[in-house]
């Protein structure tokens, strides 16, 4: 991946009003890095009012934050932050080595601490067991406040990448594991997102059916 800067606000709030225009009701931001910087947030946070002006609801994904962090994103009226756990504690040290489970938990909570929903979930096929996706399940649905929204991505194999050469999910495998989600975590808007788009029609019909209620929409976000 080539570096980028932060998108200009305009750019930012020009795309929300496309979402908002096409039916959107949320809209989602992300930069991929470990954790934001203290130069960032007042852009990040101008970025918050931007959207939220336009009607839209706001949700961010910036990697790990601390307290502080949580609560300057709260105060500019961020309603809900992304950090999924991925797969379960067993598994994650075979995939992540940049930050530790604890970490996720730790934003998670300083999250919940600062007042904003939570939207956590994971990544099914990266090579984990069925054990591993229904530890991830019994970790989210442990969270002292379930999450409002749950992301179920299904893993994009990018060529060149460690995991290019990875089993395929079977179909009814996510749809169960959709299934027991949406019983795990009864409040919870179960949401696809990654993979959804190399699903075909009667795979997302059948996940529909068996209990997700939202999706991701935008090219980026699906991969």
């Amino acid at each position: 991946l080539e570096k980028e800067k932060l998108l200009e606000i305009a750019k930012v709030v020009e795309e929300a009003r496309h979402a908002r225009d096409a039916g959107s009701s949320r809209f989602c931001m992300g930069a991929a890095w470990k954790n934001p910087k203290e130069r960032d947030m007042p852009h990040l946070t101008d970025m918050i009012k931007g959207v939220k002006g336009m009607g839209l609801e706001t949700c961010m994904t910036l990697g790990m934050l601390t307290p502080d962090q949580a609560k300057q994103l709260a105060n500019a009226g961020l309603d809900y932050y992304n950090h999924n756990l991925d797969t379960s504690p067993e598994f994650y040290g075979n995939i992540i080595t940049t930050r530790t489970y604890q970490d996720r938990l730790d934003t998670l909570s300083h999250v919940r601490d600062a007042g904003m929903k939570i939207c956590s979930g994971g990544i099914i096929g990266m090579g984990e067991s069925a054990n591993d996706r229904a530890g991830l399940l019994v970790e989210l649905a442990n969270l002292p406040v379930h999450p409002e929204s749950v992301p179920i991505n299904m893993l994009v194999k990018v060529k060149g990448t460690p995991l290019e050469e990875v089993d395929d999910v079977e179909p009814f495998d996510f749809i169960r594991l959709i299934a027991i989600a949406r019983i795990m975590m009864p409040q919870s808007a179960v949401r696809l997102s990654a993979g959804r788009e190399n699903m075909n029609e009667q795979m997302q019909a059948l996940c529909f059916m068996a209990g997700a209620n939202s999706v991701f929409y935008g090219c980026k976000l699906l991969t």
